[in-house]
């Protein structure tokens, strides 16, 4: 909190009183500690436009805008939601620990989940799943914080081989969970059955409706004849939705988020070792390679993804430490990428010699059999919207064999 000084004695008498009013926030205070690297300041300029918020110096309340996203039912709705509440909050200072270390990746969801109206709940959907851990894939397993399954991956456009595993890679499996998510929600128009879909698979929940119809608002947690597992999948979704809705009611504190923690992705201009970009960031390899899982080698391989999710102070190091080969400017700091929205946000922010780097960087593409217009931004770097504009696309419709072209003809 700021300090004011040389006010008059009323205003500060009025800011004492105001300060002295009791919050909604629990007793105790978990709050995120700048290091020496985070208390970098960060050029606005070099942060994307879905992540501008993080270059605020005030604190910004995260938990209140997620409950205001909140679609679904609350803590006294069913038994089985408090039950998965306490147990997740029996010990209140582990679980504050937890939600703590997490804290960056579950800003960073809540964004993209923002982007596609995506009920708020669903932000917190890698805490069931896996805590918001990177769960390394083996053999036919799921993995990554949203637990994909690889043939699940292949159907929503992340790549899965032996040197990338995109159900790890942050961005890209937030922005293809939620656009599924979405569709569910366009299908079925229920919150919960969406949720059902998630766990159970389309198809097991079509043939749930043809059999049993829709399910009624009451019970919250549908009265199907599914799996136990499915049916708990939502009610531990609920329960942690109503730990965040009423923190003080099962006496655990919601961290704070600094904005220089904010994710943000940091566009690459070539391959490196992944010794050397923890060396740009300032950060340690274990660090950087938890936060960019995808990579299975100790290689930043761009072919597969070209670009690294760093915290904004982190970011901001990296573009110093690391100068475009092409151009003389830094590294471009891009944000998450969104499928076929005309308001995608603009693919980065550089230097004032930004026009430069487009026109030397211009390139072809030429479209590869199933291939989709987002897995081609997301390799380039760039969003859809740029790509459309570039190519005078009005939708999403790719051909095989058809040249795109990448970067401004001016």
């Amino acid at each position: 909190m700021r300090h004011l000084q040389a006010l008059p004695l009323a205003l500060s008498i009025l800011l004492a009183a105001c300060a002295g009013v009791p919050s909604q926030a629990p007793h105790r205070q978990v709050t995120v500690t700048p290091t020496a690297a985070t208390a970098t300041t960060i050029d606005s300029a070099a942060v994307p436009v879905l992540d501008k918020v993080a270059v605020t110096p005030a604190t910004v309340d995260m938990w209140d805008q997620l409950r205001g996203s909140f679609a679904m039912a609350d803590c006294d709705a069913d038994p089985g939601i408090l039950t998965w509440a306490r147990r997740y909050t029996h010990n209140p200072q582990q679980f504050e620990n937890q939600l703590h270390e997490v804290l960056p990746q579950l800003a960073y969801v809540q964004q993209v989940a923002a982007r596609y109206d995506v009920a708020g709940e669903f932000v917190l959907l890698p805490w069931v799943e896996s805590h918001f851990r990177p769960v390394p894939g083996r053999r036919s397993l799921p993995a990554g914080m949203w637990q994909i399954m690889p043939v699940t991956a292949g159907s929503m456009g992340l790549r899965v081989d032996g040197h990338y595993d995109g159900r790890l890679d942050v961005p890209a499996a937030a922005n293809a969970v939620m656009k599924l998510l979405e569709q569910y929600h366009n299908q079925f128009h229920d919150w919960r059955v969406a949720d059902y879909a998630y766990n159970a698979g389309e198809s097991a929940v079509r043939k749930l409706i043809q059999q049993h119809g829709m399910p009624a608002n009451k019970p919250v947690i549908p009265s199907w004849p599914v799996r136990k597992v499915t049916r708990e999948h939502l009610t531990k979704l609920l329960a942690i939705a109503c730990v965040v809705r009423e923190p003080e009611r099962f006496n655990v504190s919601l961290p704070t988020l600094l904005s220089e923690q904010r994710l943000v992705q940091v566009a690459l201009p070539r391959s490196m070792p992944i010794a050397q970009a923890a060396d740009h960031a300032g950060m340690s390899v274990d660090a950087l390679k938890d936060l960019n899982a995808a990579f299975r080698s100790n290689t930043v391989d761009t072919a597969a993804a070209s670009y690294l999710l760093l915290p904004v102070s982190h970011a901001q190091q990296f573009r110093d430490a690391l100068p475009d080969q092409t151009s003389g400017t830094t590294a471009k700091v891009a944000p998450p990428f969104v499928d076929g929205s005309a308001s995608d946000p603009v693919a980065s922010s550089t230097t004032a010699s930004s026009p430069a780097v487009a026109s030397t960087r211009r390139k072809t593409h030429t479209v590869q059999d199933g291939e989709s217009l987002w897995q081609i931004a997301r390799r380039y770097a760039v969003s859809t919207a740029e790509l459309q504009r570039w190519n005078h696309l009005h939708g999403n419709v790719l051909k095989p064999g058809q040249l795109l072209q990448v970067g401004s003809t001016h």
